[in-house]
């Protein structure tokens, strides 16, 4: 990966949306190269996708906790069941598995804190193997997901 291609996957970060003409012009290439050097970099797996960053209160999804959460049973067959169970549900946004306690790290993105009420008690205290679950409520965002820093 050289400098271009470190220029290109910062516009795309900042603006998956740009035309290839728009995104080579801002990269200092014509066209057909900047196609092909996208193309590549799709192909070898460094850009995943693209998707529009939705503001969660337009969309009823406005509270947005994180979760920490304890496992009483860390046995395979217990956490792949929760794990996979995790994965299904609409209202967890992110989930990651962590080193020492607690074990798991969730985002949460419900209407208000009733309806976040409702996915603990309802949904997530039910699922296998957990010892404790944590709430943490965010006063505000200080700064939010720009990307991942691609150097040079």
């Amino acid at each position: 990966m050289d400098r271009i291609d470190r220029r290109i996957l910062r516009e795309l970060q900042q603006d998956g949306h740009l035309t290839n003409t728009e995104l080579a012009s801002r990269v200092d290439l014509t066209p057909s190269p900047c196609l092909r050097r996208v193309r590549r970099l799709e192909q070898d797996g460094v850009i995943r996708g693209y998707r529009a960053v939705l503001n969660g209160a337009a969309v009823g999804r406005g509270f947005q906790p994180f979760v920490t959460i304890t496992m009483r049973h860390e046995d395979q067959v217990t956490v792949a069941e929760f794990e996979r169970r995790v994965a299904e549900l609409p209202e967890v946004v992110e989930a990651h598995r962590l080193f020492g306690e607690p074990d798991y790290l969730l985002r949460i993105a419900v209407a208000d804190i009733a309806a976040y009420e409702r996915f603990i008690t309802d949904v997530l205290s039910g699922l296998p193997g957990i010892a404790q679950v944590n709430s943490h409520l965010t006063m505000k965002q200080v700064k939010a997901d720009r990307g991942l820093p691609v150097g040079g």
